[in-house]
């Protein structure tokens, strides 16, 4: 199984309020609104079947902060019969193969914290997740690096 393309449809970030950030609680949440079967154009020949997943990644600034949600599909390439599988499994009951999932919120994460984190820099915002700083240790001058 490999990601062979992703593509954001749709970001949305809306500030509500400019009030106190004393008690601001940052969720995220994710959710695979579809599984689906992708035939390959001519040029592509793929030897594996292609799936596509449609995704929505979110995150919230609670109580009624600022929202970021980011909606898009993921193109990858799986062996015939785990896509089999992965499909039926969609299908019955709308569940997710646990090796499949675990690819495919791995890739959302990766693309879509990154650009949270980009949008909220931009929009003054908290960051959704801590950045790694540079602290001076007491004993002997040296800097260390810490979350």
């Amino acid at each position: 199984m490999r990601a062979i393309g992703f593509s954001f449809k749709k970001i949305n970030v809306e500030k509500l309020a400019s009030n106190s950030l004393d008690d601001v609680k940052i969720t995220a949440n994710m959710e695979i609104s579809e599984i689906f079967s992708v035939k390959p154009a001519d040029l592509l020949k793929p030897k594996d079947e292609l799936l596509g997943v449609r995704f929505v990644y979110s995150i919230s600034y609670e109580p009624d902060f600022a929202k970021l949600a980011f909606s898009g599909e993921i193109l990858l390439e799986v062996d015939p019969k785990a896509a089999k599988e992965i499909l039926k499994s969609w299908k019955e009951s709308k569940e997710i193969l646990e090796e499949f999932k675990m690819l495919v919120f791995n890739i959302i994460l990766r693309k879509c914290n990154l650009k949270a984190l980009e949008i909220e820099d931009e929009m003054n915002l908290p960051l959704h997740m801590p950045m790694p700083t540079v602290q001076q240790d007491n004993k002997d001058g040296k800097e260390t690096k810490s979350n």
